[in-house]
């Protein structure tokens, strides 16, 4: 059995923009032959969905977009981050495997159990991790041909409170959390998402979580690749774990529209 619903879409946006909107964690779809695999009853997996969705970003950067006056590419992963999570190593690269928490997830935001001890990863890699990767790098040598430079925006949330996974989690959580890349994220760039995110309360740098997306081909070899991500702590918008979302929806898409277009100048 395979899923009826794509893995990931990219949404075009001007033929001009060097904007990628990445949006890797709104999801909640878990095709079923996945389901099968998690030993989370379906009480316990709809609360670890709440914790660890970062809910609303898919639509903030459906706003976002439209909002814009160039209007961005977005890359969208359709599938939640418990099938397999894009933004990992799948390999022993990847320090989040201390916790369970590599490209397939073996354990929960609050380290129970998700899959048995010897699931096989390999499949869920080949099956969704890798395609997801090569789109992307598609997308961003796509950009690079037809406007000479990519700019990811990699759009994320956290909880307000640390949850038991985290490694780096004792830091600050502002409003608004810029995570950088030491060779992908130019001065400028951090400077206009302080600029475009000042009205939705603090910025901070790399705390709680640190680092941005760019795709392995390009990272850390390829200047015209530039990257940051945008973290926007939960109760600034939504209703805690997993709830609605209220009128600072609005404000991040006014803030998130902005920064594209500073950069898409």
């Amino acid at each position: 059995m395979t899923s009826a619903v794509p893995s990931f879409a990219l949404l075009p946006g001007a033929g001009g923009s060097p904007v990628i909107l990445h949006v890797p964690h709104s999801a909640r779809e878990i095709p079923p032959e996945v389901r099968a695999g998690l030993v989370l009853d379906d009480a316990a997996l709809e609360r670890e969905l709440d914790h660890i969705v970062d809910a609303h970003t898919a639509e903030l950067a459906q706003r976002a977009a439209g909002a814009s006056e160039v209007t961005p590419w977005r890359f969208v992963n359709r599938l939640s981050r418990l099938v397999v999570d894009p933004e990992r190593f799948p390999d022993e690269r990847e320090e989040m495997l201390a916790v369970g928490m590599g490209a397939v997830y073996t354990r929960t935001t609050h380290q129970a159990p998700l899959r048995p001890a010897d699931a096989d990863p390999g499949p869920l890699v080949e099956r969704y991790f890798r395609p997801y990767a090569q789109a992307m790098t598609d997308a961003v040598a796509d950009r690079l041909a037809v406007t000479g430079r990519a700019v990811i925006i990699d759009v994320h949330s956290y909880p307000s409170a640390r949850l038991p996974y985290e490694l780096h989690g004792e830091g600050p959580r502002p409003p608004v959390c810029l995570g950088t890349d030491s060779f992908h994220t130019p001065p400028e760039l951090l400077a206009a998402a302080r600029e475009a995110f000042a009205p939705c309360g603090e910025t901070g740098l790399d705390s709680p979580f640190s680092g941005t997306y760019v795709p392995l081909e390009f990272h850390g070899v390829e200047p015209r690749v530039t990257a940051l991500m945008i973290e926007i702590r939960r109760d600034t918008y939504m209703t805690e774990p997993g709830g609605p979302a209220g009128p600072g929806l609005t404000r991040l898409t006014q803030a998130l529209a902005a920064l594209v277009d500073a950069v898409s100048r």
